[in-house]
């Protein structure tokens, strides 16, 4: 269950992942898997804006390079199928929310 950080507006299971997506290794990551997959969505083919990590990150994990910085552990996604895969059953998501093309948890208008 993810509980709501009012004053930041985030779920509190994205709060142990901020420094990592701050970080330059990430940044350095993300660019060359962007890179590497010429920018595409792999899932629609449309221009891809999200580097999603196929094993959810989590407090346990968050540390592990191999599932935070490993390629294989990765794949770009336009907003849309983004979104599609959090708002699936036992998503991250709850309804009424959505993420924008940086990532970033926010609501649907």
């Amino acid at each position: 269950m993810l509980f709501k950080n009012k004053l930041w507006g985030i779920t509190m299971a994205q709060q142990f992942a901020k420094k990592l997506y701050n970080s330059a290794r990430w940044k350095r990551c993300r660019a060359a898997y962007i890179a590497k997959v010429y920018g595409i969505c792999e899932r629609c083919g449309e221009p891809g804006y999200i580097v999603h990590h196929k094993v959810v990150l989590n407090s346990r994990n968050i540390d592990d390079y191999w599932v935070t910085l490993n390629h294989s552990n990765l794949e770009l996604l336009c907003v849309e199928c983004h979104n599609k895969e959090h708002m699936s059953e036992g998503a991250a998501t709850v309804e009424g929310t959505m993420f924008d093309s940086s990532g970033q948890l926010v609501r649907c208008e």
